[in-house]
């Protein structure tokens, strides 16, 4: 089984929630990590600075474009960060649980 962690930012708490519930309920995801932070970046030719959640979204890599799909869904960001890392490395009994614990 392929393993990834999907990365998405949202503007505050209530959105990471929502979102992160949606993939949990829809079984998704196994586990997302909800953290805060500060990110720097360019848009519309200007330097904006916002404060903001981290999802890290612990997932089959089959899952990723239904994982994408619902995050645009249920983003208020014109353009959302969603990005996909490939796990190479895990635990037998991490991987059990990611796999038990999605379709």
């Amino acid at each position: 089984m392929k393993m990834c962690i999907v990365q998405t930012t949202c503007k505050d708490i209530q959105e990471a929630k929502t979102i992160a519930k949606i993939l949990l309920d829809k079984k998704l995801a196994a586990c997302i990590q909800i953290s805060s932070i500060e990110s720097l970046y360019i848009w519309n030719d200007e330097l904006c600075e916002d404060k903001e959640k981290l999802l890290s979204i612990k997932t089959k890599k089959k899952n990723f474009k239904k994982i994408q799909r619902e995050i645009k869904e249920n983003h208020s960001y014109d353009l959302p960060e969603i990005i996909s890392i490939d796990i190479e490395n895990a635990s037998k009994e991490y991987k059990n649980f990611i796999g038990e614990n999605t379709k």
